[in-house]
């Protein structure tokens, strides 16, 4: 069994139309059991902690992004998802949120990408107005050569939505893709199955499928079953 974790603070649920959000969840949780073969838990992050690990014999954790601002989240209920990224023993994946906490949780820094110049124009301004931000499906480079990367093109397409970046590389992890306006996109750690991305592979599409290869691959490189 695999488990996809719910990074989305409770607040986020209140706005008005957020019905959307819980149903991607649930979308989700599909489409990365299609890909892995495993049947997958969706679980809120204040649910989660080390023993859930043994207990449902869990094969590899996936962490979902998150709208809410990182002072909105009480450290306490970050524990136990923290303490499965440590550990490190357990295959973990985050997307965009879930690959920043990954990133601070192995002390990387996370800060906002910068404000826009006043004579810039917002290309989004009903999303994060005023801030500097990657929004749509757009492509990322990606460098170097590793096993995650196997079968993909160079500039491949995914979806964004972050206005915040890790600001620098944790120690033990390597950056494998990047953008104009972020440059850490794609971690993946040198020893242990620890990885993930700042854009979102997990909304991948018939038009754009680049994603699910990329999680495919993830599975392949942390040991967990993976379907083609």
């Amino acid at each position: 069994m695999i488990l996809y974790v719910d990074y989305e603070h409770a607040s986020t649920y209140l706005r008005p139309h957020t019905d959307w959000l819980l149903a991607a969840r649930a979308r989700i949780s599909y489409m990365l059991q299609d890909v892995t073969g495993q049947r997958c838990l969706l679980q809120r992050y204040t649910d989660v902690d080390a023993g859930i690990v043994d207990e449902l014999d869990i094969t590899a954790v996936f962490i979902s992004g998150n709208g809410a601002p990182a002072e909105a989240y009480d450290q306490r209920d970050l524990g136990g998802l923290i303490e499965i990224i440590r550990a490190g023993q357990t295959p973990v994946f985050g997307f965009c949120g879930g690959f920043q906490l990954l990133g601070q949780a192995m002390g990387a820094r996370l800060e906002r990408v910068g404000r826009l110049d006043e004579a810039e124009a917002d290309p989004h301004p009903k999303y994060e107005p005023g801030w500097r931000k990657e929004l749509g499906y757009e492509p990322v480079e990606l460098i170097g050569e590793h096993p995650l990367l196997v079968g993909m093109e160079r500039r491949p397409v995914f979806r964004h939505a972050h206005t915040w970046e890790l600001k620098d590389v944790p120690e033990g992890f390597v950056n494998l893709a990047r953008t104009d306006i972020t440059e850490v996109q794609y971690l993946a750690h040198g020893s242990r199955p620890l990885a993930g991305t700042q854009f979102h592979p997990e909304y991948w599409t018939d038009e754009h499928p680049a994603g699910r290869r990329l999680i495919a691959n993830f599975c392949d490189w942390a040991g967990v079953t993976a379907r083609r």
